[in-house]
C-alpha cells in the first residue's frame, strides 16, 4: 500500500461522509422513518472519524514500514467499512419488506 492509496482511502471517507450526511438530512425530514433508524445512520459518521483517524495511523506505520501494524490497520479499516454496510443492507431490507407490506395491505382494502 502507498502513500497515494491512503490519499485515495482519505477521499473515499470524504465521499462517504457526504452521503451519511445527506442521508441523514432526507431521513431527518421525513416522519414516517423510525428514530432508531436515524440514529443508526447519524453513528455512521462516528465509524468514518474512527477510519480517518486509523488512516492516519495507517499512513505512519507506512512511513516506519511497520507491515504488521500496516495489516492489522487495514483489517480495522476493513472492518468498520463492512459494519457501515451490513447495517445499511439491514436497514435497506427492513425498508423494503415494509413498503412491499404496506402495497400489499393497500391492495387488499
Amino acid at each position: 500500500m502507498s502513500q497515494n492509496m491512503v490519499e485515495k482511502l482519505m477521499e473515499s471517507f470524504d465521499k462517504l461522509a457526504n452521503c451519511i450526511s445527506v442521508t441523514s438530512e432526507v431521513l431527518a425530514r421525513r416522519s414516517d422513518v423510525p428514530k432508531e433508524v436515524v440514529e443508526r445512520v447519524n453513528q455512521y459518521s462516528d465509524i468514518v472519524s474512527k477510519q480517518r483517524s486509523l488512516t492516519g495511523e495507517l499512513r505512519e506505520h507506512l512511513a516506519t514500514s511497520n507491515w504488521s501494524e500496516v495489516t492489522r490497520h487495514v483489517r480495522l479499516i476493513n472492518g468498520l467499512s463492512a459494519m457501515i454496510r451490513d447495517d445499511a443492507q439491514d436497514i435497506l431490507s427492513g425498508a423494503i419488506l415494509e413498503e412491499s407490506s404496506f402495497k400489499r395491505s393497500s391492495l387488499n382494502s
